[in-house]
């Protein structure tokens, strides 16, 4: 299978500002018309035709996603986010075509320094993550499971030891 990159459109480039030291790492056409940009920082969908200035439809840091699924039959994108916002959606025009599905997975694993699943009391798994910002930045994050209160101060307690072990391994202060 031979890859290329899609050529971005100067409107899309000039709607989507990057940061000093950030750029483009893939792109795709979407079938409404915008585009899926990989930066080095974010995913962004920008609207074509809007020109610079535009707002870009969505714009987030890798940490902030979950995981991402892709179905070659549908050429289809599904991005579930760290914080429960509603999954995004991002069908490929051409996705035979470009690098963009194998981008995103690289992005969103390399935001990834360490993690740990927990089973938690009254059932259900937390993620606990250390992860990387675009500017190489680490934190910790905790991602709950269905159904799985954090607040619950038993649930607490197993949450943040495994913090501490995840926070521990990277070098991160406890």
């Amino acid at each position: 299978m031979w890859f290329r990159r899609s050529p971005l459109p100067d409107d899309v480039r000039q709607a989507l500002p990057l940061a000093r030291g950030e750029r483009v790492l893939a792109s795709a056409e979407l079938g409404d018309g915008s585009w899926a940009v990989a930066t080095t920082s974010d995913l962004a969908v920008v609207p074509t035709g809007q020109g610079a200035g535009a707002d870009v439809r969505l714009r987030r840091p890798w940490a902030d996603v979950d995981r991402a699924a892709f179905d070659p039959e549908r050429a289809e994108l599904t991005v579930e986010w760290v914080d429960a916002a509603a999954d995004t959606s991002l069908h490929l025009v051409d996705a035979e075509r470009t690098v963009f599905p194998q981008t995103l997975r690289e992005r969103v694993q390399w935001s990834v320094v360490i993690s740990e699943t927990v089973a938690v009391p009254g059932g259900g798994e937390v993620r606990v993550a250390v992860r990387r910002t675009g500017a190489g930045a680490t934190f910790s994050q905790a991602v709950a499971g269905p159904g799985v209160d954090l607040a619950r101060p038993d649930v607490a307690r197993v949450v943040d030891a495994a913090e501490s072990r995840v926070r521990g391994a990277s070098g991160l202060p406890l």
